[in-house]
């Protein structure tokens, strides 16, 4: 996965984690597109300064995924319920009997709303 899409993700998961101006820094920096000067300037801190915001909120970021595993488990859980969901639009097309049909199509229903 590339990088920048995982700090995002992670910064939508564990982002109120951070103190606010990682918080803010990450989102310039990753979710707005913002250059480090840019942040700097924005925030009245050097390059530097922004540059070991970001190293410290994605560290923790990272820190909090390996401890508590949030993108790991959602990521995984889409994944079965596309998975199931393939599956049960194969027995559909296969199937002729009404009632599994209006069965699959609950079932297919509130897999949607989870993914």
């Amino acid at each position: 996965m590339d990088k920048h899409i995982e700090i995002s993700m992670l910064w939508e998961i564990y982002g109120k984690l951070l103190t606010e101006k990682q918080y803010q820094v990450l989102n310039d920096y990753y979710n707005n597109d913002l250059s480090l000067s840019e942040i700097a300037e924005n925030n009245n801190i050097s390059r530097q300064g922004v540059r070991d915001l970001i190293k410290k909120g994605e560290d923790k970021l990272f820190d909090y995924e390996e401890k508590l595993k949030i993108m790991e488990n959602n990521t995984r859980n889409e994944r079965t319920i596309q998975l199931i969901l393939a599956q049960l639009s194969k027995i559909r097309e296969n199937s002729s009997d009404k009632k599994i049909e209006k069965i699959l199509n609950e079932v297919q229903k509130e897999l949607s709303v989870l993914a």
